[in-house]
């Protein structure tokens, strides 16, 4: 089967049914003691065997059902298939706020055709809720149809970010921060940029922007965000990437870029 002759439609129903099975593995497994397993860039930046786990589920359902499509996980080794079709997978995003027990992580798998995002299921774990969009088909949280906020005035936004494990971007990230908060109504730093970029979708948050976030992270909620009416890109024109991500009501869109891009364009 190519990527040609297959729907968005069914892709998302596989990734759904796996990102359920994957967040009810990891809300049960956080009744027990969650402890850190290794670190990736730096020492705050922490995995979980839990992680680990839920991956390998992830993968072994996935590539069972589809066994020439292409993987890319967070947390485990690369697969390579001959279909067209590359699932992008986050286990746990919010492993911080999984670690300490903060009620709001999530799994994140974006299924692309050809390099194209053609569906996304973001599942807020602990909540249950289940946001999902397929390529022209529109975004839905627990099957209804979300829109963006229309927000207009910057000065009303409230607006989600995040921040790197790096110290050294931490640093600029907060002057940057200094740079916005005083031009928007608030700030929310909840700690999963899949989420934020959902919340974006249905209105709980303006706009969201943060450096660093990886494919894993935006694949999913990127599509979610931009069926529900938001503009999404980089700076200058580039798309999503991790450079930037930003997420906004139409609207808002160019205000926040131009606030981040004359923060420091390169340095933001």
């Amino acid at each position: 089967m190519t990527s040609s002759s297959v729907s968005p439609q069914d892709l998302l129903k596989l990734a759904v049914e796996v990102a359920e099975e994957a967040a009810g593995l990891i809300v049960e497994r956080r009744r027990g003691t969650i402890t850190v397993a290794d670190t990736k860039s730096t020492v705050t930046d922490v995995v979980t065997a839990v992680d680990r786990e839920s991956e390998e589920l992830i993968r072994a359902r996935v590539l069972q059902a589809r066994p020439d499509d292409s993987f890319l996980g967070e947390e485990g080794d690369d697969v390579v298939g001959t279909s067209g079709v590359r699932w992008v997978v986050d286990p746990i995003d919010g492993t911080v706020n999984y670690l300490y027990d903060i009620p709001t992580y999530a799994v994140s798998i974006a299924v692309e055709c050809d390099g194209e995002t053609v569906a996304g299921v973001v599942v807020d774990a602990p909540k249950g809720e289940v946001f999902t969009a397929t390529k022209g088909g529109g975004a839905f949280a627990d099957g209804k149809a979300i829109r963006v906020s229309g927000a207009t005035e910057l000065s009303q936004a409230l607006v989600g970010t995040g921040f790197g494990y790096d110290p050294a971007r931490r640093q600029v990230q907060a002057e940057v921060i200094q740079h916005v908060i005083t031009k928007v109504r608030d700030i929310r730093r909840i700690g999963v940029g899949a989420i934020d970029l959902c919340y974006v979708a249905c209105g709980r948050l303006d706009a969201v922007f943060e450096r660093g976030l990886n494919p894993w992270d935006y694949g999913a909620g990127a599509l979610i965000a931009a069926e529900a009416g938001a503009t999404v890109g980089g700076l200058n024109g580039a798309p999503v990437s991790p450079e930037m991500s930003i997420a906004a009501s139409p609207a808002l869109f160019a205000p926040i870029h131009d606030l981040l891009a004359a923060a420091d364009p390169l340095r933001a």
